[in-house]
């Protein structure tokens, strides 16, 4: 039987496009707006991820840095996230739900209790960035237990020997990073490139989803139309800061501007 979020890859099929997923802060730019945020581009996109806080985001790039500052200045905490998850789940358009951070953070809050919580609040899916294979083989496996998709990364660096094995052990969504940076940094590697890896991915398994993160924009969205979905996460993240320094309401920044990313994905 297919979980939520295989059935959000499966009308992405039948509708011939990829599905369009955002990254944002919970807590950013506060809690209640965060919430507003979620609630308000969800008319518009198939997965939503969601941003634990934490104060040391290596991978992510100023924008995203600048969302997680703002958050975490505000009071933003783990049990305060659950919660705000668990409201979202409630709402009657909320789409399948993929919390992403840090592995530190759920190491002090314990792994099994971590996993749990998530399970009881409605997280659909997981994607711990400093968490790699093979070390993240038995965190994976708690989560399915609990039918959690854990999504695995990787990277343009990773070999194909070990590509294979992190696709055997994966859920059924992977993460294609589309180039050596951090995130919000400009593509500096053609479609085309990000379209091969993307296919050798696929040939390896083509049951697996494979989605495409880093660089992601409405510029780079037409040209990546044949990968399973699209990431976009800074330009979010962006586009709240810039709402908030002219005074503007990010709610209705978020809501014009996803709209018009889901049209680009068309």
């Amino acid at each position: 039987m297919m979980n939520i979020i295989d059935l959000a890859f499966k009308r992405g099929q039948i509708e011939k496009r990829p599905l369009l997923i955002t990254y944002s802060v919970c807590g950013d730019p506060n809690k209640k707006k965060s919430l507003e945020i979620l609630k308000s581009i969800s008319e518009h996109v198939d997965l939503v991820e969601w941003g634990f806080a934490f104060n040391s985001p290596t991978a992510d790039g100023s924008d995203i840095q600048n969302s997680t500052y703002r958050a975490i200045k505000n009071g933003i905490n783990l049990k305060q996230t659950f919660e705000l998850v668990k409201n979202y789940k409630k709402y009657k358009n909320s789409k399948p739900l993929i919390l992403m951070g840090y592995y530190q953070i759920i190491f002090h809050y314990g792994e099994k209790r971590f996993v749990k919580k998530c399970k009881e609040v409605g997280v659909d899916g997981l994607i711990v960035v400093d968490l790699p294979w093979p070390d993240n083989k038995n965190f994976a496996k708690l989560c399915k237990k609990s039918s959690i998709c854990f999504v695995q990364l990787i990277a343009p660096t990773t070999t194909k020997k070990r590509m294979k094995m992190i696709i055997k052990d994966s859920h059924q969504m992977l993460y294609q990073i589309s180039m050596i940076s951090t995130t919000g940094k400009k593509l500096k590697v053609s479609a085309k490139e990000i379209i091969r890896n993307n296919k050798m991915i696929k040939r390896i398994n083509p049951k697996k989803n494979v989605v495409v993160g880093f660089g992601i924009t409405k510029k780079t969205i037409p040209s990546l139309k044949e990968c399973d979905g699209l990431v976009v996460g800074s330009a979010i993240c962006k586009a709240i800061s810039t709402s908030l320094k002219r005074r503007q309401n990010p709610v209705t920044k978020l809501n014009k501007m996803v709209k018009q990313l889901k049209g680009k994905t068309k």
